[in-house]
């Protein structure tokens, strides 16, 4: 039984950690685990980590990324914190999302772009964003799911057919602990509110957002909906958010759609649609198994579009499945080449040359990695790769690190550390 002066001190202990804060979009006095302070550090350090594990940049049309942005800052201006330092990036993920982690560090997936119809429903999405970074929400979704202590990145296990199979992430599924906040009813009802607001403020119209909701809700209801289960995960959608959206607009000015603007906007991903399904398709057939189908599809995904890192590097997967990995580590090569910017193209590389022997190659390759993103995997096979050198004391470091993840890959290296410890 709990005593109750362990309640107590617990109570206090509570009460001495957390304060009151205005909540700086509705002026209401909430609780507040963290510091405003604190809550920028946090979004600086992990907006890079969030982005490479969930497909880095989308690079292959740097006038999109240009154009979200300059739409996210117009409405950032008219916000009710406009000083904080507002980013806005699309990432290479299939996957219809967006989120916001503290300080205004945002991020869309151009799975959700090409469901939009023009800039007011972008505005729409943007808006609802900044206000769960103004409004301090997403430092509060945070802190309940205890992200804030999270440590290495652990990659997902996909095969154990080889020594390095683990590594190969089939599927592309690369973030174990990619953050994905989980809102309550009654924060995202406030989002929609106020970012109809700054969509008035900054010119658009704010039916833009009823339209989205509207679109969010016959989405839910399709045969898709089961591949929209992180959108609507984060953000629900339901009829009441429609009608609320509509009563909103109602007070509001009108304003611009800029459909014209957007579809130019988006022109680059919607010719590249068709590549995109055939590699959305090759990870589908890779669930099922299908790995001569998938490596089908993945290749005709790079006749489609030849300048797709994420096509080369899954066609590298899937040879590696093969354990064909010299053909797998040009595959790679190539990932690496036309995207040199996420991690997971410099670890792949790493693991194909590790195999070939080249340990030089693969070091390197293992090395480079970790200044992206820090991930348990690295570090184990570096440490595999320094005890086939001799360099034990090297290998045992990389262990104890790969260690602290814990999991399976924690456990081979608890295994490789005993080894080591019980010959010296």
């Amino acid at each position: 039984m709990i005593s109750r002066a362990l309640i107590t001190a617990t109570t206090v202990a509570i009460s001495l950690l957390a304060g009151c804060a205005v909540n700086p979009v509705t002026g209401k006095k909430e609780l507040s685990l963290i510091s405003q302070g604190q809550e920028l550090a946090l979004g600086e350090q992990q907006y890079p980590i969030n982005q490479q594990q969930q497909g880095g940049q989308y690079i292959l049309d740097k006038s999109l990324q240009d154009y979200v942005n300059r739409v996210g800052q117009k409405l950032a201006r008219v916000s009710d914190q406009p000083q904080l330092p507002y980013e806005f990036v699309v990432l290479n993920n299939s996957v219809p999302n967006a989120w916001a982690l503290p300080g205004g560090k945002i991020a869309v997936n151009r799975g959700l772009l090409v469901l939009l119809d023009d800039e007011a429903e972008l505005a729409a999405v943007l808006g609802h964003e900044i206000v769960h970074a103004a409004a301090r929400h997403s430092a509060a979704a945070m802190s309940q799911q205890q992200v804030l202590g999270a440590g290495l990145a652990v990659l997902g296990a996909a095969t154990q057919d080889t020594a390095y199979g683990d590594l190969v992430s089939l599927g592309g599924q690369l973030g174990g602990t990619a953050y994905i906040a989980r809102y309550g009813r009654e924060n995202e009802l406030e989002s929609d509110r106020y970012g109809m607001k700054y969509m008035a403020a900054a010119g658009y119209d704010p039916q833009g957002a009823v339209r989205l909701q509207r679109k969010f809700v016959q989405l839910s209801k399709g045969k898709k909906a089961g591949g929209l289960q992180a959108l609507f995960a984060s953000h629900p959608p339901s009829q009441s958010r429609v009608d609320a959206n509509i009563k909103h607009a109602e007070g509001l000015p009108k304003g611009a759609t800029n459909r014209a603007q957007y579809q130019r906007a988006i022109a680059q991903l919607k010719r590249d649609a068709d590549a995109y399904q055939s590699y959305d398709d090759a990870l589908a057939a890779i669930n099922n198994k299908q790995y001569d189908r998938a490596l089908s599809l993945v290749r005709q995904a790079q006749r489609q579009q030849p300048k797709e890192a994420s096509f080369y590097a899954l066609e590298g997967d899937l040879l590696a499945h093969k354990e064909q990995y010299r053909n797998a580590h040009k595959a790679y090569d190539s990932a690496v080449q036309k995207n040199p910017g996420l991690f997971s193209n410099w670890l792949k590389r790493g693991m194909a040359s590790a195999q070939l022997n080249n340990y030089t190659a693969a070091e390197r390759d293992l090395e480079r990695s970790l200044r992206y993103l820090e991930t348990a995997h690295a570090h184990y096979y570096l440490g595999q790769v320094n005890e086939k050198q001799g360099n034990v004391r090297n290998a045992y470091s990389h262990y104890q690190t790969a260690a602290q993840a814990g999991g399976e890959i924690g456990n081979k290296a608890q295994a490789r550390m005993q080894a080591i410890g019980n010959k010296g």
